[in-house]
């Protein structure tokens, strides 16, 4: 136990040494942290407060929008911050909450997209049994499983970091807390360790990724016996979900299905799964999907009717 007390903080070397590289990471993540979380919160409103978005579909992408503005936040506004500074120091129980924030939201993100996919399997492949099928309550159950295996992944991730001794160094080369630079600094060895992270993060992303990839081509081979049209509109939205599915496994399967070691890239890599899928999801599922646009083209004209009324009122 007096090991583990030895460091009570990390010194995170950042993503760039040089101060212009800093300034300019300094505006262009806060940018895209607040368009991210503006997105997600609008496609949240939008579906909330929609008359017409009830389906399933909808259902889950409010819960994948949640995740999406959560996972981000977990780490990117500590690195915003710490462009600002010289010393980027986190203290030992900041990086533990971190590195839970981030698997929690990440996985539970992974999860949802597993969801999503069952969710157009059987709309398209068993459209007579969708109603049955897919119910409030098993979109209930499905998106709360989702949630409660992301914990199940972070929890077992932090648990198997936290009980490690760091008795010396104290630089994680990186912009946050992940397990593979804290893995490099516990003084003991780390073989299992490594073992059950790849067992725990890499195995689910590949597995994920895998039932994920065959459950669209299902769908896709059998679209040939639909119409134009209804080719047309499943097309549509399997790919949004394969060009997501794509952004939010292929980085961590780079990441985490390699035993516990480090390599120069990973920096980038994880940033990009951290700060393109968020940012980029909104505009995945809203610019290619005329019911969410026309949905918020009808609450924003009531608002705006709204916000008149109010204002004749007072003159």
């Amino acid at each position: 136990m007096g090991a583990k007390n030895n460091v009570t903080e990390f010194l995170l070397l950042g993503l760039f040494q040089g101060r212009e590289m800093q300034r300019a990471c300094f505006l262009v993540f806060s940018v895209f942290h607040v368009l991210t979380v503006l997105g997600n919160l609008l496609v949240i409103v939008t579906i909330n407060a929609s008359k017409t978005l009830h389906a399933p579909m909808y259902f889950f992408l409010s819960h994948l929008s949640s995740a999406d503005t959560c996972y981000p936040s977990a780490t990117t506004p500590k690195m915003i911050a710490d462009t600002l500074v010289e010393r980027k120091t986190i203290s030992f129980e900041g990086c533990m909450t971190q590195l839970f924030s981030a698997h929690f939201f990440g996985g539970t993100e992974i999860f949802l997209l597993t969801a999503m996919a069952y969710d157009r399997y059987v709309a398209i492949c068993r459209p007579l049994h969708y109603t049955t099928m897919m119910g409030r309550r098993r979109c209930g159950l499905l998106a709360g499983a989702s949630w409660v295996a992301g914990f199940l992944h972070s929890i077992l991730q932090t648990l198997l970091t936290v009980q490690l001794p760091f008795c010396g160094p104290n630089e994680i080369d990186n912009f946050f807390c992940d397990v593979h630079p804290l893995l490099k600094l516990a003084c003991a060895d780390t073989y299992v360790v490594g073992l059950i992270v790849v067992a725990n993060s890499g195995m689910i992303s590949l597995v994920s990724f895998i039932i994920l990839i065959i459950s669209y081509v299902v769908i896709l081979l059998s679209l040939r016996s639909r119409s134009s049209e209804g080719r047309r509109k499943a097309l549509s939205t399997c790919g949004s979900h394969i060009i997501t599915v794509l952004l939010v496994l292929v980085p961590p399967m780079f990441m985490y299905i390699r035993p516990s070691t480090t390599l120069a890239a990973d920096k980038l890599v994880i940033l990009f799964n951290i700060v393109m899928p968020p940012l980029l999801n909104p505009l995945i599922y809203t610019l290619r999907n005329s019911e969410v646009k026309s949905a918020m083209r009808k609450i924003f004209r009531v608002q705006g009717s709204s916000g008149g009324e109010v204002k004749l009122q007072g003159i």
